[in-house]
């Protein structure tokens, strides 16, 4: 356990499943840590939060809108005595190839990735500054800063911005005392993947140097340590957690 966020106050963006319930889940049960599971529908939010335990409570609120994210900062702060970490997760990929992307679609994404990234940290910042271990960590991914994926560019636009983000916002912040890093995830199995079918997560393994595709958790155990006290002089840094994805030159090495 990282006894350093033992009873601290976190939010987890995204968190009802994927990679955000992972994260969400690490903290609860390996970081001792106080967890409030943001989703968009509260059902969601509170089955999860049933479901990660360890004092995990659900909230509703959609990182597109600034009122949302002043009440889920409040709620925190208010349920437990603070706030100390925000895990800005939610994002949307919806697959679409650029020459017939719609304005819709390219506005969604980017609503969502980008400008929900900038809200919610906004909103926390004034909670984050009394905390004396303020931590932020954005989910970016390998896909746009790194490598690009056919239908992704909307999405790959958005996981390169928050690095930009993120590089002046741990200026502005370190004075504060507040670091705020990005955990990069390669090819990670979620529900929306398992519903592609076994055939198509080996063939995505094949391309990972360990041969197997990341587990949702293992995005949780990063984004722990870059919350922890151990990590408290890293900040504006980013982390790939891909199991060697981005490292072969072509399908032929990887398989070396």
């Amino acid at each position: 356990m990282t006894t350093s966020l033992k009873g601290k106050s976190v939010i987890v963006t995204g968190a009802s499943k994927g990679i955000g319930k992972g994260i969400a889940r690490v903290f609860a049960r390996d970081g001792g840590a106080k967890v409030l599971v943001v989703s968009r529908h509260l059902k969601e939010a509170e089955a999860t939060a049933r479901e990660i335990g360890h004092g995990a409570s659900g909230f509703a609120a959609d990182v597109t809108k600034p009122d949302d994210m002043a009440a889920m900062a409040k709620a925190a702060a208010e349920r437990h005595g603070g706030l100390d970490v925000l895990c800005a997760n939610a994002g949307i990929f919806p697959q679409a190839m650029l020459e017939e992307m719609t304005v819709a679609q390219w506005d969604e994404t980017l609503g969502t990735n980008l400008k929900g990234t900038f809200l919610s940290v906004q909103a926390c910042i004034p909670y984050l500054k009394k905390s004396g271990q303020g931590r932020i960590v954005l989910t970016s991914s390998i896909t746009g800063p790194i490598t690009g994926n056919p239908g992704w560019s909307h999405y790959g636009a958005t996981k390169s911005g928050q690095l930009g983000f993120m590089r002046t916002a741990c200026m502005e912040l370190a004075k504060y005392g507040i670091t705020i890093n990005a955990v990069m995830p390669g090819n990670v199995i979620t529900e929306g993947l398992r519903d592609l079918g076994e055939a198509y997560m080996k063939a995505m393994a094949a391309a990972v140097p360990l041969k197997r595709l990341g587990e949702v958790e293992d995005i949780g155990h990063a984004a722990l340590f870059f919350a922890s006290k151990e990590a408290g002089y890293i900040t504006g840094q980013t982390l790939v957690v891909d199991g060697g994805q981005v490292v072969p030159e072509s399908l032929e090495a990887a398989g070396a």
